[in-house]
């Protein structure tokens, strides 16, 4: 399914991308296109918050299609089994969810809840179908995610996954501890720190049962495979940080790559702006060096065996939807309800979270 600069919601309009945050590059030779599953999956991430009481009703019929997180991985694993996607985009969804709850503890200093949710969610990567019945519907939810993620490959790739995801969840701790004490890491720490908050081992890792093929470590782990996935994952960080940087200066955040630019490099804002674009520009023309090497790799593992030829073509489907990433990430931004922030009420305050999904009384 082509996919066109349009919102995807029920009553779509073009959408206009601000001048400061247009990559022409993306536009032009990052064609977008939409799994043709993508009502379904709508539909049913939709009906799947409303069962694990992650949104209220109202919430849901008023915010959830215009939030975009169906869209936004129907965009990114094109070629997945319908199962297969509809799990990884309720997995997404609540991902979203979590990422809110994370936020109104650390706005309202509730550290005693993120440690008490933390050690839970690390429980539940463990242990998923013991928690199934979890009070907490995030932490329950959760679990049902994990579990159905779990049963598309083997032990080995849940094992890997779990791993990646508990660094997930310690880097969303050091960033609750930075926020709430007001610490702006230097510009390493924040891109080490960064590619955990981002998840961006997880949802490389979700290319696999995406392809239907676990790749074995030796091609994993291989420079050029790497290489093209971190920067497909480089890329969608450092854009969300450039497009939220003027909201995150304006609400005292201290997790963004221009703000640590400001803090410990001495850039103006506007100097910040440029560094954190030309790192994202940079991303985008290193990716296309590094999808050639790997679809040489891909050329090489095709020895004439069976097993060569469906190992090259999940190297194939991986890569292929690395470059989806780019342009579902783009215009993820610009469609999305999350990031029309100069349109709510309260600003610091997402309209489509309460108190209840919040954790809150």
């Amino acid at each position: 399914m082509q996919a066109f600069p349009r919102g995807t919601t029920a009553t779509p309009t073009a959408v206009v991308v601000p001048p400061s945050l247009a990559l022409p590059v993306v536009e032009s030779a990052f064609p977008r296109r939409l799994h043709p599953y993508w009502p379904r999956l709508q539909e049913k991430t939709r009906q799947w918050l409303l069962e694990k009481r992650l949104m209220p009703a109202d919430k849901v019929r008023e915010y959830a299609d215009g939030l975009c997180y169906t869209d936004l991985m129907a965009g990114y694993y094109l070629g997945a089994p319908d199962e297969v996607l509809q799990a990884i985009a309720d997995y997404s969804a609540w991902f979203f969810v979590w990422d809110d709850r994370h936020d109104r503890y650390v706005v309202h200093g509730r550290t005693g809840d993120w440690r008490r949710l933390r050690h839970r969610l690390h429980a539940a990567l463990d242990a998923p179908r013991h928690h199934l019945c979890h009070p907490d519907p995030l932490v329950a939810a959760f679990a049902d995610s994990v579990v159905r993620l779990y049963g598309f490959l083997s032990r080995t790739w849940n094992q890997r996954f779990a791993r990646h995801f508990h660094a997930v969840i310690e880097a969303y701790d050091r960033e609750f501890r930075n926020r709430t004490e007001g610490r702006v890491p230097r510009v390493e720490e924040y891109l080490t720190l960064r590619r955990h908050t981002f998840a961006h081992w997880i949802w490389t890792d979700l290319l696999e049962p995406s392809a239907g093929y676990e790749l074995p470590d030796a091609v994993r782990k291989k420079p050029a495979y790497r290489r093209a996935a971190l920067l497909s994952q480089e890329f969608a960080a450092w854009y969300n940080d450039l497009c939220s940087l003027p909201k995150e200066i304006a609400g005292d955040e201290v997790h963004n790559l221009g703000i640590s630019l400001i803090t410990h490099e001495g850039l103006t804002l506007e100097e910040a702006v440029d560094e954190v674009r030309r790192r994202v520009e940079r991303c985008v023309s290193e990716f296309t060096e590094a999808e050639r090497d790997v679809l040489r790799l891909a050329d090489d593992l095709a020895d004439g065996t069976v097993h060569g030829k469906e190992l090259s073509a999940a190297v194939r489907a991986c890569v292929g939807n690395m470059r989806n990433w780019f342009s579902t990430v783009y215009w993820f931004h610009h469609e999305s309800g999350r990031y029309r922030v100069d349109s709510w009420d309260d600003r610091s305050t997402p309209p489509y979270v309460t108190n209840e999904a919040a954790g809150e009384k």
